[in-house]
């Protein structure tokens, strides 16, 4: 994706016709897109991917999409509900939502998918670390709880112990520390955080009339922005706010012509868009952007029959500066901290972390060879390492993650194999795979960025 679309506005809108579809508004150039043909419905909530390549939405016939911004290409990954909550991993290549009771992990690579069964599970969503998921169900007395599940299904823990009611719009912060929910119901909507460590809980004061809708974190996590409805000479408004997300601070920025609308923070924070232009109970027809900073004057920037959802782009996270890694004897190259230094050829190291690079002789499949790696014999992942099937450069790959009893002296060590597209030769012996081996915090960051030259 170009720079430009860095920083875009997603929308669902009928605007030039009678089907809804996708659009996309670039508040840089004014330009606006649209992105699909008569796939979109009143309901679709388009949901970006983190590094922004992809977005996913729920459409026609209830059918999930997934399509690339890059290429333009459009798959059908499922049949699901209307308004079932779509999650993006953080290394953007899983997508996860309920389906029939079961938590579904599907990689938007491979196509294959896994399930965790959790009856009445919503609302699952990825923790940053992308090794664990938040999802609301009942608890055994029926009361409806906050869990945390790794990806595998294991290590299930109840995280809150509400007795109060259903909860709605579960959103987890960006920075995974907190989470925020809607209750009771809708007639009355309170909005509630969640500290996720210590399950102490926060009242946000809200609007005047208690209906307070589509809450959503700030991307630094300390904030929630909503909107809280009230009436105004006999016809309702909505209030454009923001609160801390430990309750305080409450701040009315906007007003929208509207008894309710999404909201959605600007990557930097800095701004909010919402939707307004209702009248006659119908939905809106304007998308409108006010800067927290100095919200005196919001502008109107998008004018379109009709809108009912929106959606900006997130943070693109580019803090630390990179060095690109270059192998002609290995035939890859791949970006790595700057900082590290070099022990090796094929080995790098620095404080936090560490790359190390070798090749696999092997006439086995994918699947074969990294059983083989994970369980080796001296079990350098420890006794239960987790197998990741995934696919890089158009080449069947995985990634191995270790278990809690790793050795310590393996430095949090996980692996990276790659499937060459032919094989190469080395002093003379033929290799058909490459390994990399780092510590699992940048693992999948190195991996992303892996080519074969």
């Amino acid at each position: 994706m170009g720079l430009g679309y860095r920083e875009a506005i997603l929308f669902t809108s009928n605007y030039g016709g009678v089907s809804y579809d996708i659009w996309l508004y670039q508040p840089l150039t004014g330009h606006i897109f649209k992105l699909t043909q008569d796939l979109a419905e009143e309901f679709s909530i388009p949901y970006w991917s983190p590094d922004t390549q992809y977005i996913s939405f729920i459409g026609k016939n209830n059918i999930v999409y997934v399509f690339n911004l890059s290429n333009r290409a459009l798959a059908q990954i499922d049949q699901i509900e209307p308004y079932t909550l779509l999650s993006w991993s953080p290394d953007s290549l899983y997508l996860s939502y309920v389906r029939n009771g079961r938590i579904v992990i599907y990689n938007i690579n491979t196509h294959a998918s896994s399930t965790i069964v959790e009856e009445g599970a919503t609302d699952v969503q990825w923790f940053p670390s992308g090794e664990a998921l938040l999802f609301v169900a009942p608890d055994g007395a029926g009361n409806v709880q906050l869990y945390k599940i790794s990806r595998d299904g294991t290590n299930k823990q109840q995280l809150t112990q509400n007795t109060e009611g259903p909860l709605h719009n579960v959103r987890i912060a960006p920075n995974g520390q907190f989470a925020l929910y809607t209750s009771p119901g809708a007639s009355i909507s309170l909005i509630t955080t969640v500290n996720l460590t210590t399950g102490e809980s926060y009242r946000l004061e809200g609007g005047p009339q208690a209906k307070n809708y589509f809450p959503e974190w700030s991307p630094d996590s300390s904030h929630i922005a909503y909107s809280a409805t009230d009436i105004v000479q006999n016809q309702y408004v909505s209030l454009i706010q923001t609160g801390s997300r430990v309750g305080g601070q409450q701040k009315t920025l906007a007003v929208s012509t509207c008894f309710s609308t999404p909201v959605s923070w600007s990557p930097d924070g800095n701004r909010i868009a919402y939707l307004s232009g209702c009248e006659n109970q119908e939905p809106a027809d304007q998308i409108w952007i006010v800067d927290v900073r100095n919200p005196n004057n919001p502008i109107k920037v998008v004018e379109a029959r009709w809108i009912t959802a929106l959606n900006w782009s997130p943070p693109i996270h580019d803090a630390h500066p990179k060095r690109l890694y270059l192998n002609h004897e290995y035939k890859v190259s791949f970006f790595y901290p700057a900082n590290w230094r070099k022990v090796t050829e094929e080995r790098y190291e620095g404080i936090d972390g560490f790359f190390q690079i070798s090749a696999i002789s092997s006439e086995r499949g994918i699947h074969e060879v990294c059983r083989s790696e994970a369980f080796h014999i001296l079990k350098p992942y420890g006794s239960n390492p987790q197998i990741v099937p995934t696919l890089l450069q158009s080449q069947a790959a995985c990634f191995i993650f270790p278990s809690e009893d790793q050795p310590t002296e393996m430095r949090n060590q996980a692996a990276l194999i790659v499937k060459y597209p032919y094989p190469i030769v080395i002093q003379g012996n033929s290799y058909q795979y490459f390994i990399l081996w780092a510590d699992r915090n940048h693992l999948i960051p190195l991996g992303q960025t892996l080519s074969y030259i």
